[in-house]
């Protein structure tokens, strides 16, 4: 190969690592330094990141300015420190005899603009600090909430304690938070239990490949994964 390869590459990342573990794994497999993403996912979640290789690093922010869609579960009942499932266990309410009417009643107020504040568990910083080395202290700060969109929120199916739901929204959004606050609109609490991001824009998760399929892969063939960068991104945004 005597130029370095470059594009797009969509990645469905597995369960239990970082995203950066993800940037990482691809960096080996294109025996490559110049890997990025365009937007983390946390260990818990999987589905579709965009990998950036090589000189497609630099649509970083373009990319990552997109809307997300999500799939996911939250459990009504209980509510945990990092608002989803990997964290610890904070409250335990009992969840009401609701019908779906009315948990989707509760969903249709989640869409629209809103201010959403980032939970503590969060990579945002507040005085240079990540958030989650704070909470990981037992430290609670401020947070300045921000101006979210949420374009739809719906359920997908209904059994108590669990729903499960498709989010579509702005970038920044955490789905966590919004599985907490709608718990706490119910009144009884809830964490995020499942996520999984199925669309970024107009890139989908059915066109992503995993990391064992890649690492697999021939020179040749990983090529042929990659996006040529004039091909997604709008040459405005060049």
């Amino acid at each position: 190969m005597n130029q370095d390869p470059e594009g797009i590459l969509l990645v469905d990342k597995p369960k239990g690592i970082t995203s950066h573990d993800v940037v990482d794994r691809v960096r080996r497999i294109f025996h490559m330094k110049k890997v990025g993403h365009a937007g983390t996912l946390d260990p818990m979640a999987t589905g579709l990141m965009i990998i950036l290789v090589g000189k497609a690093t630099k649509v970083s922010q373009y990319l990552m300015s997109m809307d997300k869609e999500y799939t996911g579960t939250l459990r009504l009942g209980q509510s945990t420190d990092s608002q989803d499932a990997e964290g610890e266990l904070v409250e335990e309410r009992p969840v009401p005899e609701l019908t779906e009417a009315e948990v989707l009643a509760q969903m249709k107020t989640f869409v629209g603009d809103q201010y959403q504040t980032p939970p503590m568990f969060s990579a945002k910083k507040v005085g240079g600090q990540p958030l989650y080395k704070l909470a990981r202290k037992g430290k609670t700060v401020e947070r300045e909430p921000r101006v979210i969109h949420i374009s739809r929120f719906e359920m997908t199916d209904f059994a108590l304690p669990e729903i499960s739901f498709l989010v579509a929204c702005s970038k920044g959004t955490y789905v966590r938070t919004i599985a907490h606050d709608l718990g706490e609109k119910i009144g009884c609490g809830a964490h995020l239990n499942v996520l999984r991001r199925t669309g970024i824009g107009d890139f989908r998760i059915e066109n992503g490949s995993t990391l064992e399929a890649l690492a697999e892969a021939t020179p040749t063939a990983l090529r042929k994964h990659l996006i040529p960068v004039l091909q997604a991104v709008p040459s405005h945004a060049l």
